[in-house]
């Protein structure tokens, strides 16, 4: 199915991307869960690497992402949700990201898990991500960073966030931390990666709530 729904995107088929991931795929007892991690995210790393060794251009790569976004908006629907466990995370992408499905993805496994997601998708500036946090604190904040080059970005929000809210817990995610090794512990955060299952574990047992 992965290797359909990536042929899907390549040709910018909507109409078959999305008639594999909800008639082959829900419609037939594939879990939510499965759909998004194994056919939609790991697709989406072939695009990537197809476009970073310039066997794609930019344009296929925007509609092969844009087919992802759609296939997430429409399974959005039948999101299977736990009971509300009262506490609220906020997810964002950090300043010049313009790559947000990894966040959207991990946003719906939190919600999946019954918490209250508000997602503020892509390159929200520095000033607007702690007038968010403060004017309206979370129990938790999630940043996502994919590309290398705005990790400078990250440390500059995690400093921030940090000045204005000390005490609001603090999760990173993303691919461009898989090559930056060390990054985990110079910001002193509890998770550093691209697996959301981990980020929502990791979530729970920050916040005390039974996983």
């Amino acid at each position: 199915m992965r290797e359909a729904y990536l042929s899907a995107q390549l040709k910018g088929n909507r109409r078959e991307a999305l008639r594999l991931v909800v008639e082959e795929g829900l419609m037939r007892g594939i879990p939510f869960a499965t759909l998004q991690s194994e056919i939609i995210r790991k697709a989406q790393w072939e695009i990537g690497r197809l476009w970073q060794e310039n066997v794609i251009s930019v344009a296929q790569e925007h509609m092969a992402t844009a087919i992802s976004q759609l296939a997430l908006s429409h399974l959005y629907r039948y999101l299977p949700r736990d009971a509300p466990n009262g506490r609220t995370v906020v997810v964002s992408c950090v300043e010049g990201e313009l790559h947000e499905l990894g966040a959207r993805m991990a946003s719906d496994f939190l919600e999946m898990a019954g918490f209250d997601v508000r997602f503020l998708g892509a390159s929200v500036p520095v000033e607007h991500l702690v007038r968010e946090v403060t004017s309206a604190p979370p129990d938790l904040l999630a940043l996502s960073v994919t590309m290398t080059f705005h990790l400078p970005a990250l440390r500059e929000a995690v400093a921030a966030v940090r000045a204005a809210a000390p005490r609001l817990p603090l999760l990173v995610g993303g691919l461009a931390l898989e090559w930056a090794p060390g990054v985990q512990e110079e910001l002193g955060v509890p998770f550093i990666g691209t697996d959301a299952r981990g980020l929502v574990a990791t979530a729970c047992r920050l916040l005390e709530v039974p996983g």
